[in-house]
């Protein structure tokens, strides 16, 4: 399952759930504002609460909205 792991207000978050939607993906978007816990997994994912992260194996992520790394992680 592809997750994204931003806030409602992120404009970029807001972009790669457009991108994703457009791609035909089905995506989880897991709030770190709302979520502790999503925090949390967002941070132990990457070392930081920046975002976007999309990561569709829990090991591999794209950091912010890279339309190239991101087809590269879901093999677009």
């Amino acid at each position: 399952m592809v997750k994204i792991y931003g806030f409602e207000s992120c404009g970029w978050c807001a972009k790669c759930k457009a991108y994703l939607q457009s791609k035909g993906v089905e995506y989880e978007f897991h709030d770190i504002e709302l979520n502790p816990e999503d925090a949390e997994a967002c941070e132990k994912l990457t070392g930081d609460t920046a975002v976007p992260v999309i990561t569709a194996d829990d090991k591999n992520y794209v950091l912010g909205f890279d339309k190239a790394k991101i087809d590269e992680l879901l093999g677009l």
